[in-house]
């Protein structure tokens, strides 16, 4: 079954949160994603994964009434935007729930596991009702 795992953080927080890592806390961050993906990757479960950009970097579209794009600056809603994600094909929802566990205890600034919430959303072979 796949799964998308989604890390989330406060937009209006993001540029605070990213100053608090020291070069060295990056690193080890990097280290224990990379590490993560590894592991993903030997197991055969990884689809693709990525880190996003901060918010200054979203842009949201709506469809005006011509059709045309109308653009936005940052995220759509306020609140928490999506930082990451992986999409596994895995064995079971549990495995995906242990990778989401291991995203969660990615390393903050100094070293400290950072327990950020980690969402998990199953993706069906079909849409619901079909």
């Amino acid at each position: 079954m796949k799964y998308m795992i989604q890390m989330n953080v406060p937009a209006d927080e993001w540029d605070a949160v990213m100053a608090s890592y020291s070069k060295d806390d990056m690193q080890v961050m990097f280290a224990h994603m990379n590490a993560l993906n590894a592991d993903i990757t030997a197991r055969g479960e990884w689809v693709d994964a990525q880190g996003l950009g901060g918010p200054a970097r979203v842009k949201t579209v709506r469809a005006g009434a011509d059709g045309q794009p109308q653009v936005a600056d940052g995220p759509a809603h306020a609140g928490h935007i999506l930082a990451g994600y992986w999409l596994v094909d895995v064995a079971s929802e549990d495995r995906a729930l242990e990778i989401a566990a291991r995203a969660s205890a990615c390393p903050g600034p100094g070293g400290k596991p950072g327990s950020d919430p980690v969402e998990v959303h199953p993706i069906p072979d079909a849409p619901e009702g079909v």
